[in-house]
């Protein structure tokens, strides 16, 4: 069964309950809200989109449909399609996301300087941090020849079981590379799936080498929406979201610390105003 299954027979049932507010494909990512206001995010593939002035070929309005019409594009071959499945995945994943940590992802894996890191994805807020422990660092990006500090990841293969400690992009779910990645993992005392298109559901990973999940929740579903239409990603998302992380396993536990747990706002809060 391959990942993308996975979310999608995991979350089936909990979206057919579910009714799309409103759903936007952005430059850079691309975000669903449920109708009473969880919102979810995936990262909107910049590579291998169809020629023409439509790139998504799925149903047209998005908003109004069952969540579950919408979860069903997650096992589609189209990465777009995969994207907006991912997105809504994550929606209804948001809702379960109140025990949390907010601490930094790398503090809980203790990178030690005989540890040789392999980021599969450039994270360049990480690369410093990782550098000052003295642990070795391999950055795989999707180029065709090295360049800047980059690894293509046609080398990956070769080089990824040297690695110690492996950080995976979630991008690796949307463009259907995650099931071949992980196989080069074996090595890994730790293997960190991260970034704004995490599933935050631990127990499909529970068999597989995955450790820890490294995601967001979003707190400000109109004025993320209204980010994510104008092209913004990442950087624009401070006071929008909340980078969260958590075990991966059937049965996760709790990493939060006092001050640290985290809930998701409902309709009726604040986090739902439009700004």
């Amino acid at each position: 069964m391959t990942i993308q299954q996975s979310i999608y027979e995991n979350q089936s049932k909990k979206a057919a309950g579910h009714k799309i507010a409103d759903a936007r494909i952005g430059l850079g990512y691309t975000a669903v809200m449920l109708e009473n206001g969880q919102t979810g995010l995936a990262c909107t593939p910049a590579a291998g989109l169809p020629q023409g002035c439509t790139v998504f070929k799925g149903m047209i309005p998005l908003a109004g449909k069952n969540a579950a019409d919408l979860l069903a594009f997650i096992i589609s071959a189209d990465p777009l399609e995969t994207c907006v499945g991912l997105a809504t995945a994550n929606a209804l994943a948001n809702e379960s996301a109140q025990y949390l940590d907010t601490g930094d992802v790398l503090e809980k894996i203790r990178i030690k300087n005989t540890d040789h890191v392999g980021m599969v994805g450039h994270f360049a807020p990480l690369v410093k941090t990782i550098r000052d422990t003295g642990a070795g660092l391999t950055i795989f990006e999707q180029i065709a020849a090295p360049a800047r500090g980059l690894v293509p990841s046609s080398e990956i293969p070769g080089r990824l079981p040297d690695c110690t400690i492996c950080l995976l992009t979630a991008t690796s779910i949307i463009n259907h590379t995650f099931d071949e990645l992980i196989t080069h993992t074996h090595n890994c005392r730790a293997l960190i799936l991260l970034g704004a298109s995490t599933p935050m559901i631990p127990e499909i990973f529970a068999d597989s080498p995955v450790t820890s999940l490294s995601g967001v929740i979003v707190t400000r579903p109109e004025a993320l929406l209204h980010i994510v239409s104008c092209g913004g990603g990442m950087r624009r998302f401070k006071g929008v979201i909340k980078k969260v992380n958590c075990p991966a396993g059937k049965s996760p536990g709790i990493l939060s610390k006092p001050g640290s747990r985290l809930t998701c706002p409902t309709a009726s809060e604040p986090g739902l105003k439009k700004t």
